[in-house]
Formats: C-alpha cells, structure tokens, sequence
C-alpha cells in the first residue's frame, strides 16, 4: 500500500481508500445499533459522509487509516479494517499504531476481518517496519478480542485503560483491554501460521 491508498488484495477482498459509492455502507456500519453496540455514539448521514472524507483524506496523505474492505470479486463494500494512530497522548507513545475493524452485520462470520487484519500486520511490520501494533476493546465486545486472539495478539492487563474519548454517560464502555504484538512474534508466528480461521 501507497500513501496514497493504493489497492492491497487478499485470498478475497480489496483493501483500499473510500470512494464516494461507498457512502451508505459507511453510515450504515457507524449507525447500525449491532455493529455500533460498544460504542457511545452513532452517526447521522451528514455526521458519517464527514467522517468518510476525513477518513479517506487521512489515507491519502499519510497511509494509515480506516482502509474500505471491499469484496474482490464485486468491489461491494462491506466494512473497514483500520492501522492507523491511537491518538491518545498521556496513555500511549506518540508513534503507537492500532489495527481495529468494523464490518456490516451481514458480513460477519466469514472471517473477512482475520483475513484483512493478516494482510495489515504484514504491511506493518514488512513494509512499515513497525516495532509492535496495539489493538484494544470493551471486555464484553468477545467479537474484537476474539479476533485478536486468532491474530496472537497477548493480552496485557496491566496496560488495561479507560478510554478517555467515551463520555461519563456511558461508564460500562468506558474500560478496555489491551492486546499487542511485537513485529518479532508476528513474524514467527505467521512461519507456521493458518491460512484461514
């Protein structure tokens, strides 16, 4: 991948930028209550298309980001699968860099997001030369570290936090576990790695 969202492929899906098709499918993954059910806000339309070109301006121009995951054969969008910066000074080092996902309902269960999250490991640590790559969620959200854990990510309890951009008016969201690898446990690990789930 470019910094300028160049197309990155896998067994089945387009690991690329937003393009404006792709609009409904972004409101509706940050509006669905299934999808949204560990965070605290869901967008309106105008407050997702916004967010879309923030998202898609921030792949262009530094290559990280909330990349669309689109179906190879079809282009159909079905979610995002994110390596970009956590953003959260006081917590993390500045260079911190998180993978995360977000796929429409209709789509779970297939193993896309295993599937797109390998393929950003191993541009983060062969093409990025990252040192480690954190991912984090709310404890009952067992989809995300569950996913984690197929990755070999390790759970680190001690760097559990409570994140400081989820407002007081949603406590039981406040608290998340904390999962990471280093770029020497991912290049072990994927020696003797599974292709599939």
């Amino acid at each position: 991948m470019s910094n300028t969202g160049d197309i990155l492929e896998t067994e089945r899906l387009r690991v690329r930028n937003w393009q404006e098709s792709d609009r409904p499918l972004f409101y509706e993954i940050n509006s669905d209550p299934k999808v949204m059910e560990f965070f605290p806000h869901r967008r309106s339309v105008e407050e997702a298309d916004a967010f879309m070109g923030k998202v898609a301006s921030e792949i262009a121009t530094t290559g990280y980001g909330a990349y669309a995951l689109a179906l190879k054969d079809t282009d159909e969008p079905i979610g995002f699968c994110a390596l970009m910066p956590a953003a959260m000074p006081g917590l993390f080092p500045e260079e911190t860099i998180e993978i995360g996902w977000r796929l429409a309902v209709r789509f779970w269960g297939k193993g896309y997001v295993t599937e797109a999250a390998r393929t950003l490991l191993d541009y983060a640590f062969d093409v990025k030369k990252l040192d480690a790559v954190v991912s984090f969620a709310v404890p009952a959200n067992r989809r995300s570290t569950a996913v984690m854990e197929r990755l070999g990510l390790t759970r680190m309890p001690a760097m559990d936090f409570d994140h400081p951009r989820v407002p007081d008016t949603h406590p039981h969201l406040k608290r998340h576990v904390f999962y990471a690898i280093t770029r020497k446990a991912w290049l072990k690990r994927r020696k003797g790695a599974p292709t599939s789930d």
